[in-house]
This record gives C-alpha cells, structure tokens and sequence, in this order.
C-alpha cells in the first residue's frame, strides 16, 4: 500500500528557513505529479505549490512565489518543499498529496507535519 509521510515541520521565527520532506513509498512514484498543499487553523486546506513527474513544470500559489521551491528526487521517492522568508502567516499543518494521472485530482494524502512561525 502507497503512503506518503512528511517531516521537516517545526517552530521557527520570523525570516527563517525550513525543509520538508514527503517520503513516498512504492515503485510508481516517479509517475504522478505530487503537491503541497497546508491548512491554517480555523481555515480550509489551501493549494502551496505542485511539481510534475520529472521535476521539469511547478506551480505555486502567489502567497509563496518566491520563497518557497518545490522540487522532488525519483531516486528517492522524495518530494520537498523548501521555505525561505517564512512568515507567521505560513503557519498551517503542511500536507504532501499525489496527483492521480487520469483524474488529476489529488488522491493519496500524507499525514501532515506542522509549520510554525513566531513573529
């Protein structure tokens, strides 16, 4: 059975950096498009940034151009998103997802890991 885990989350202050990481496992990971996506308490779950099966087209939400890079390695079955310039409003539980190929809807979820960033 496909799962996908994240790690990485922690608390951070204002203008720092963090990695997270989605560790997938199952051969056929190099053959969906992957996403991060995060949910801020008190809101809906909200789209981050999303990356294609090789790594060559991503796609990121405005509120994170700029800062964030999402970018994956086949290799090792990893999908991560690196944060820079973090601010409080970046704080959320960030969730990894697969994108199904034929649907294109994301429909494998990770647990979650949480961000969290002190002004």
């Amino acid at each position: 059975q496909v799962q996908l885990v994240e790690s990485g989350g922690g608390l951070v202050q204002a203008g720092d950096s963090l990695r997270l990481s989605c560790a997938a496992s199952g051969r056929t990971f190099s053959s969906y498009a992957m996403g991060w996506f995060r949910q801020a308490p008190g809101k809906e779950r909200e789209f981050v940034a999303s990356i294609n099966w090789n790594g060559g087209s991503t796609v990121y939400a405005d509120s994170v151009k700029g800062r964030f890079t999402i970018s994956r390695d086949n290799a090792k079955n990893t999908v991560y998103l690196q944060m820079n310039s973090l601010k409080p409003e970046d704080t959320a539980v960030y969730y990894c997802a697969r994108r199904n190929a034929i649907t294109r809807e994301y429909d494998l979820w990770g647990q979650g890991t949480q961000v969290t960033v002190s002004s």
